[in-house]
């Protein structure tokens, strides 16, 4: 499954300091997270986005600028199909950006997009209207109530002043567990606890946590 990272500074900071261990947690990973990667990063006010189609691991990171708000997203691709840039993740739009790893089987929704979880993101969105955090429960209970087996679904949405997420899986939570470090200074929120001096914290499963900025 894919590989998620949120890391939010009060402070700009280099995000290749956190880029560098992600990447080799994603190489090093049981399951294969190379079908291409991308980030979302918050400069002057607005984000600005990247996406490859190498893995991660072999890309450079001096494109990415200083930042204080990162999210990133590293694609294993179901069955390895659709390994196209266009299905990487970040998905977003003017105020979001989304990224999930998971996998869900028999979903019984309607929704535009080209892979599941950008049709998960348009779900989520249908109900948001001006309360992310509204939407994204209500969409989530009604996925899971129409699914006939969720092995997980992970969503990380961020926003300028805020990031959202929510864990729900049913097996292997070891792999599948999203890991938080939170200070006055710094939030990561991370598929894999990629610094042994970070005091990291399970996130619940069947959870939705609101981190505020």
């Amino acid at each position: 499954m894919c590989r998620l990272l949120l890391v939010k500074s009060k402070e700009a900071f280099n995000p290749t300091d956190y880029l560098k261990p992600f990447a080799k947690n994603c190489k090093e990973s049981r399951e294969f997270q190379g079908h291409g990667w991308g980030a979302s990063f918050f400069i002057d006010s607005n984000w600005r986005n990247y996406k490859n189609i190498k893995p991660i691991w072999e890309d450079d990171f001096s494109q990415i600028p200083q930042t204080n708000y990162l999210l990133v997203h590293a694609r294993s691709a179901f069955k390895d199909q659709g390994i196209i840039i266009e299905n990487n993740m970040p998905f977003y739009d003017d105020k979001y950006i989304f990224i999930f790893n998971g996998e869900l089987q028999g979903v019984k929704i309607k929704e535009e997009g080209r892979i599941g979880a950008e049709k998960i993101f348009n779900f989520i969105k249908r109900f948001s209207g001006d309360s992310m955090e509204v939407g994204l429960e209500r969409a989530v209970g009604i996925i899971k109530n129409r699914t006939s087996y969720l092995r997980a679904m992970n969503i990380i949405i961020g926003e300028k002043d805020a990031a959202y997420v929510s864990s729900n899986f049913s097996e292997d939570p070891e792999y599948f567990t999203l890991n938080k470090h939170q200070s006055d200074l710094l939030t990561i929120v991370s598929s894999e606890k990629f610094d042994s001096s970070i005091n990291w914290i399970p996130i619940k499963n069947n959870s939705l946590e609101i981190l505020k900025w």
